[in-house]
């Protein structure tokens, strides 16, 4: 994960302390355009920088699940220690004729010790508080922004999914009405899968993500009805235990990879289309369909597998992988339990 330090507010940090620290403690400016000023900042900046950088660090760093509760105290630990270590470093090896204000040569006493470990206390709880303002307000504009995006990729979503549906309600009614009157067990029995279809589509419309176990309950009764059409030219075989049901993935994702598969692949009873949906891994749902593509390509759009990859990064900060054999088109949906993505 790419990690964001600031440095234009470190910097402008380093110029604010030094400018004021000069003014106070030589009271003549004049002296803020000698040589001491330059070494002035230099010592400013080896205080500061090192701070800033280990509050940033530690900031944004997974620590251990042990470490985490402790992480200010950590942070701001080791930014003191740090740049006490600095200060005395810098104190030691700058000769007292190059700093400015009293030029007396530094003296190793507890006195001393005390003074300079307060300087560091000081300095690293100022970078602290500084570069957490600036980074939950950065990280508020980042999900702000992310939150308006998802809100267009979902509307997408549902348009995609949902096109071609004029009335939904009035449709999912009517279905309940034609599975009364009619008498075919077989005809009956279609209706209802058809019913559990519009259900779905009608509950997840404002939904983010769904369970695996509804998705796959869903898909189940979506199958029923293509089967209807194409029969044994469409084999789809489902091997998903049931400890993964418990998963959440967002709603309509295995809808749209099952309809592109038959939108772009060419089959028969003779040569079926087979997809195969399972867990490989732990954490991996994937689906698989056999690849003999259409000679003659049907126009799309890309917007599906686009749509999921898209709701995917946002939803979860993982991305689908795709993988392309000679015979063969595998999305590998990355998969989060209902109780890491809501806690």
């Amino acid at each position: 994960m790419q990690r964001s330090y600031y440095l234009k507010w470190c910097f402008i940090m380093i110029g604010t302390t030094a400018v004021g620290a000069a003014i106070v403690r030589v009271g003549d400016t004049k002296q803020l355009y000698s040589y001491r000023f330059l070494i002035h900042i230099l010592l400013i900046s080896i205080n500061i920088f090192p701070a800033w950088l280990i509050q940033a660090y530690f900031k944004q760093v997974d620590l251990p699940p042990f470490a985490r509760n402790a992480r200010i105290a950590i942070s701001i630990t080791a930014g003191i220690l740090v740049a006490l270590l600095l200060n005395y470093t810098c104190a030691m090896s700058i000769p007292s004729s190059l700093r400015m204000g009293p030029g007396e040569a530094p003296e190793l006493t507890f006195i001393d010790l005390i003074k300079r470990l307060l300087t560091s206390a000081f300095l690293t709880t100022l970078c602290f508080i500084i570069f957490n303002i600036i980074y939950t307000n950065d990280t508020l504009q980042k999900k702000q922004l992310e939150n308006e995006h998802f809100k267009q990729v979902q509307l997408r979503a549902q348009l995609l999914s949902l096109q071609q549906q004029l009335s939904p309600h009035f449709l999912f009614n009517s279905l309940s009405t034609l599975k009364t009157i009619a008498t075919d067990p077989d005809t009956k029995r279609f209706i209802v899968q058809l019913s559990h279809v519009y259900r779905y589509l009608l509950n997840v419309k404002e939904k983010d993500v769904t369970t695996l176990e509804e998705e796959l309950s869903f898909v189940r009764s979506y199958l029923y009805i293509l089967q209807e059409r194409f029969e044994n030219a469409l084999v789809v075989t489902i091997h998903v235990p049931e400890d993964h049901y418990n998963y959440v993935i967002p709603p309509l994702t295995l809808q749209l990879l099952i309809e592109n598969a038959i939108k772009h692949n060419s089959f028969s009873i003779e040569s079926p289309l087979q997809i195969k949906i399972g867990i490989p891994c732990n954490g991996i749902l994937r689906v698989e369909n056999s690849l003999s593509l259409r000679k003659t390509p049907e126009e799309s759009t890309n917007l599906g597998l686009a749509n999921i990859k898209e709701r995917f990064q946002l939803l979860l900060r993982k991305e689908p992988e795709i993988i392309i054999t000679t015979d063969s088109f595998v999305v590998n949906l990355p998969l989060i339990s209902y109780e890491s993505y809501y806690h």
